[in-house]
């Protein structure tokens, strides 16, 4: 944040580090865990296609392309938008390392960080914990963020049967919730990952 001046937006639309990649050295030996500089520099083309290039004013395009209004759950959505971070151009079809990054259901992932992501930006903001600031998904259709934590409570619970932490796993939970607020069921997501994580339950 502090390389982009604390202002990425401005950052991804007013700067061309690929015709001046003096501009990018900015980012010389970054490093998150295993997130790179040369991810960083995917993720940011991908960002400046879908703003500057393609004109979008939200990243809720970019889940929405394969997303079907009226679909179950927003699985299409999720493989939509790895697919689209991944094609746009023919430096982005040979990008190998950054793909482990950005999960998809299409290859089975839970999709934990993803399913947070969109909780956050589609589940009203009225009790002051998530954003509600995309309006074309419908909390209904969100899929409850699975990990080590979530899977053991709704195991004991007896919401999960499912072994493998998966995309399978996240929809058989989040049926189960579905029965106590079809509407909503991805607001028991702080319930049992609060027991997971504080109560060690």
């Amino acid at each position: 944040m502090a390389a982009m001046d604390n202002a990425p937006y401005d950052f991804i639309m007013h700067t061309n580090w690929n015709e001046n990649p003096e501009e990018f050295t900015v980012f010389e030996k970054f490093v998150h865990r295993t997130f790179n500089e040369m991810d960083l520099w995917h993720l940011l083309n991908f960002l400046q296609y879908h703003y500057l290039i393609c004109g979008e004013k939200s990243l809720e395009t970019a889940f929405t392309r394969k997303f079907q209004p009226t679909a179950a759950n927003v699985e299409n959505g999720l493989a939509g938008f790895h697919e689209y971070v991944f094609i746009y151009d023919d430096e982005a079809k040979e990008e190998k390392h950054c793909r482990k990054h950005i999960a998809t259901p299409a290859k089975k992932s839970a999709c934990k960080r993803l399913n947070m992501y969109l909780r956050w930006m589609v589940r009203s903001n009225s009790t002051g914990v998530d954003f509600g600031l995309w309006k074309n998904i419908s909390p209904a259709q969100l899929i409850c963020p699975l990990d080590v934590h979530v899977s053991r409570v709704a195991k004991k619970l007896g919401l999960l049967t499912r072994t493998q932490n998966d995309w399978q796993a996240a929809i058989e939970l989040t049926q189960q919730l579905k029965q106590f607020d079809a509407n909503d069921p991805v607001k028991y997501d702080f319930a049992l990952f609060g027991l997971g994580v504080m109560e060690k339950y």
